[in-house]
């Protein structure tokens, strides 16, 4: 390709694919640029290179959001949940700046060296729910407001029983606790449906126990409607990494 030719590449691209983001060869290639081209920008300073295939402009400082609608188009099931996702939508206890940003999906996935160093993140890939189709997936994900469409972020609903899955390995129960006490009004329907495809015998039995200490909802009802999966009749028992011994009893 001639000079003016790779010069005039660039300049569109520039104009027209914004920063804010990386982006990788595909999305280049609607600019017509092809991987020995985008080496060609690279080595002229045009562009920086973050990892195989993966892109971005020099001294763009791109914010989390852009990095996560970019893995979320790699990473089927990716999004923000957990401890995290019910701070981004208000619920938190003592909440530090350094904690790492907790992101589900559905696939293993070792999260970007380039992502990570800008994002203290960790990223957790566990069979959580066996869904009985898409559409209750993509209800129990949301875009809460101010956040660019498209970002996926897990409602409180399930994101409490994401965090409860994480009690006593990633997660301190005493904290879990407290931001159980924060949870305002879950959606019943929503919540039934959830505890009914939870696989996590811990996540669910330490819900309905906390909900009846709580009154959060009216767990027998709940019981009576929905098909919740409880486990075996017997106490579901644990010691915790901190010694503490969590018993459960089947119905909360």
């Amino acid at each position: 390709m001639e000079l003016n030719s790779r010069f005039d590449v660039i300049k569109r691209l520039q104009a027209e694919l914004p920063r804010g983001a990386p982006f990788d060869l595909a999305v280049l290639s609607q600019f017509g640029v092809s991987p020995q081209l985008a080496a060609h920008y690279v080595d002229g300073g045009w562009l920086v290179r973050l990892a195989q295939g993966v892109y971005a402009y020099p001294n763009d400082d791109f914010s989390v959001y852009g990095a996560l609608l970019f893995l979320q188009r790699r990473v089927p099931g990716l999004h923000v949940g957990g401890k995290s996702a019910l701070a981004w939508q208000g619920v938190r206890h003592n909440l530090g700046s350094r904690d790492a940003l907790v992101l589900w999906g559905d696939n293993r996935f070792p999260l970007p060296t380039w992502f990570t160093k800008r994002f203290p993140a960790r990223y957790v890939h566990a069979h959580l729910f066996d869904w009985p189709d898409d559409e209750l997936s993509r209800k129990t994900l949301t875009t809460p407001p101010s956040l660019p469409d498209g970002l996926h972020v897990a409602t409180p609903e399930r994101a409490m029983l994401e965090l409860l899955y994480e009690v006593g390995v990633k997660q301190s129960l005493e904290e879990a606790r407290n931001l159980f006490d924060g949870l305002r009004s879950p959606r019943k329907d929503l919540l039934g449906r959830l505890l009914t495809c939870c696989t996590s015998v811990k996540a669910v039995r330490l819900f309905l126990t906390w909900a009846r200490e709580t009154s959060l909802v009216d767990v027998d009802t709940l019981l009576e409607q929905y098909a919740v999966r409880t486990g075996s009749p017997k106490r579901w028992m644990s010691r915790l990494d901190d010694g503490t011994l969590l018993s459960l009893k089947p119905r909360g």
